[in-house]
């Protein structure tokens, strides 16, 4: 049975109403227990859980020391490429915005990957709009091999493929697939998503467990909060994960938390995750999961990330470009101007790339965090953590 079959069967509408309804000593007897259920959780994120935050928050930070250590591991996103044919109303890739798409060559990947590794950087991300014909299994496959030899974790996050897409790009080299579901809620994901392959909810709820039987040794899921309640996609997620660590119990998971940010179509939010909220989700969630791994992201603010660190994150972007070539202007040469899916070469001089013009490609998303890598390593120093730019060697299991 997949998480399809389990996720369809979960009385989500019921956990969000306990969740909204518990009184606080529902709370405190949840908060009690060394192992949560489902409900638990709920109650935690309730509106009861938030007045107890400063408990929540001690005994969060005391856990993830107690299982992490002070340690933050830092990772980078290299985008390959914003090229996409669907059409999801909330991103700055989707296939109709009419923005400046590049896809980067091999050559130019290994230009921005070693800007990134003289920062310090031993963990990357590639990233990738879903577009088979310019981000096509052999595309990723050859960007890996030419990564693993410089770069000890290499972890993906592309459009969903099929078990036998992953296996090549497992043993050329990449360890990690990160899959947002973008939103856990049936309705609204058919409302978001209006043409292409991302429109199969289902297909892509599977992917984790598709990246699992290809070997994949850490998986990354989330929504993308902005788009549904976030209470019940808090509490699908978690379901989610609980799946994972019972069957794909041989990879390390991770939960990230990104917030909608703006970007070109000029989506505005669905619903509202406020930074207090955002707070009592990460308590919430290393206590339901004190052996996960909690990422977050250059979409929020220098002063909320400080502040997160010693409530349960261990994971940290820093630095981040979240377009093709944002490190070092690689690709700016040869950028176009898609309408509607089509590239257009007349009359749109301030979007095409003219000869001796290089045109910066169009960002997904604006970070809020624009400091420098180095300038992070620092503030989680003076807090009293370690940064830690590698953490895997494929020698480890050669």
């Amino acid at each position: 049975m997949s998480f399809v079959a389990e996720f369809n069967a979960l009385p989500l509408a019921s956990l969000v109403q306990r969740s909204l309804s518990a009184g606080l000593p529902a709370v405190r007897a949840s908060l009690a227990r060394d192992h949560l259920s489902l409900t638990d959780f709920a109650h935690l994120i309730g509106p009861a859980g938030g007045e107890l935050l400063a408990l929540m928050g001690q005994r969060s930070h005391q856990l993830t020391q107690q299982r992490f250590g002070k340690v933050i591991r830092l990772f980078a996103p290299l985008y390959l490429s914003n090229e996409c044919v669907n059409n999801c109303k909330y991103c700055g890739f989707s296939r109709d915005n009419p923005i400046r798409r590049v896809t980067l060559s091999v050559d130019e990947v290994l230009r921005e990957a070693r800007a990134l590794q003289a920062q310090g950087f031993r963990n990357l991300l590639l990233v990738a709009g879903e577009h088979p014909k310019f981000v096509s299994s052999q595309y990723l496959r050859d960007c890996i091999a030419a990564l693993h030899a410089e770069w000890p974790s290499i972890s993906l996050e592309v459009g969903p493929l099929e078990t036998e897409a992953y296996r090549p790009l497992v043993a050329a080299g990449a360890d990690g697939l990160v899959v947002y579901q973008e939103t856990y809620d049936r309705a609204v994901y058919a409302d978001l998503h209006t043409s292409g392959p991302k429109r199969d909810f289902d297909w892509r709820l599977e992917t984790p467990e598709r990246g699992y039987a290809a070997g994949f040794r850490r998986l990354g899921i989330s929504p993308l909060y902005g788009l549904a309640d976030w209470r019940y996609e808090a509490i699908a997620v978690a379901a989610h994960a609980a799946y994972l660590l019972r069957t794909c119990w041989k990879s390390a998971l991770t939960l990230s938390l990104p917030r909608l940010r703006p970007s070109a179509g000029a989506f505005q939010p669905l619903t509202d995750l406020t930074d207090r909220e955002l707070v009592q989700l990460v308590c919430a969630f290393r206590l339901m999961f004190p052996d996960v791994g909690l990422v977050l992201s250059t979409r929020e603010s220098p002063r909320l990330r400080d502040g997160l660190i010693p409530l349960g994150i261990t994971l940290m972007s820093a630095g981040s470009h979240t377009e093709p070539g944002g490190y070092t202007g690689a690709g700016q040469e040869h950028t176009h101007q898609t309408v509607r899916g089509r590239i257009v070469t007349e009359g749109a001089s301030e979007w095409v790339a003219l000869p001796g013009h290089p045109t910066p490609a169009t960002a997904q998303f604006d970070v809020a965090d624009e400091r420098p890598a180095d300038e992070v390593a620092h503030l989680i120093q003076r807090l009293g953590y370690e940064p830690v730019w590698k953490d895997w060697d494929a020698a480890l299991t050669g």
